[in-house]
């Protein structure tokens, strides 16, 4: 089941008489549960549909569909309310409020939602527990390494059960063993939650943890390969290979 659509989206940047097409007619459909992984070099668009595709920012044509709500029809009231309810986020830089604690941060979908305390308890003990979090509840972000951080902006990407959850180069800003932790993470919670997340990343170790990696070039979709029943390590090597035809920078396997 198809939990996103998007059909024909462009996307262009400037005015009128300057004007700069980052993203050429793309379509692209994620079945519910999915880990797809957005690659490209630089400039390629990733970034840019990565940001259409998660309502951060607007298509110029084309229309986008979660779980059968077009977005991209709605006013900016009611698209605030759909963020709330059906999207989650992870970013490269973490955006965590360093006033709050670590437990604060997390819950603060569910404070926005106004959702029982209790249950509020029950989401933050499961999630913080499979991202092994647990223990930093009462720490504050200034308190915590880098991966510790980046799992407490997993914990609130999570903790209110979006439909999807898009992540923004969630791993460049750590060093391998971290960003190893994290992606096993969120591969478990992917596949024991059946969580869809949709990443954008440079990284082909990174994307090797994804159930399907999408390519894009010049603004549009290039290729997509599926992991299949391949081993990380042989899925790595394919993403590899792919880099290369597209002129991405080659890492040896």
């Amino acid at each position: 089941m198809a939990i996103l659509e998007a059909s024909r989206i462009h996307k262009s940047y400037g005015s009128k008489f300057n004007s700069q097409e980052v993203l050429k007619g793309i379509d692209l459909r994620v079945e519910k549960g999915e880990f797809v992984s957005i690659m490209g070099s630089s400039g390629s668009g990733k970034t840019t549909l990565l940001n259409v595709l998660s309502s951060i920012d607007k298509v110029n044509l084309g229309s986008i569909q979660i779980e059968g709500h077009t977005f991209t029809a709605m006013k900016e009231k009611q698209l605030a309310e759909f963020r709330k309810r059906h999207l989650g986020f992870i970013f490269q830089d973490y955006n965590l409020l360093d006033t709050l604690t670590v437990k604060e941060n997390i819950l603060l979908p569910l404070t926005i939602q106004k959702l029982p305390r209790q249950e509020a308890e029950k989401r933050f003990a499961a999630v913080t527990s499979e991202l092994g979090i647990s223990d930093l509840a009462h720490k504050y972000p200034s308190e915590i390494s880098g991966g510790q951080k980046q799992r407490t902006s997993a914990a609130r990407a999570f903790i209110h059960e979006p439909s999807i959850i898009f992540a923004d180069e969630p791993t460049g800003a750590l060093d391998s063993k971290s960003a190893a932790d994290l992606l096993n993470k969120l591969s478990g919670m992917n596949s024991s939650r059946e969580a869809t997340i949709i990443m954008v990343t440079h990284d082909p170790f990174a994307a090797s943890y994804c159930s399907r990696v999408v390519f894009i070039k010049d603004g549009q979709v290039f290729t997509q390969l599926n992991r299949g029943g391949d081993s990380r390590q042989a899925f790595f090597n394919d993403i590899i290979k792919t880099q290369g035809v597209l002129g991405g920078v080659q890492v040896e396997a």
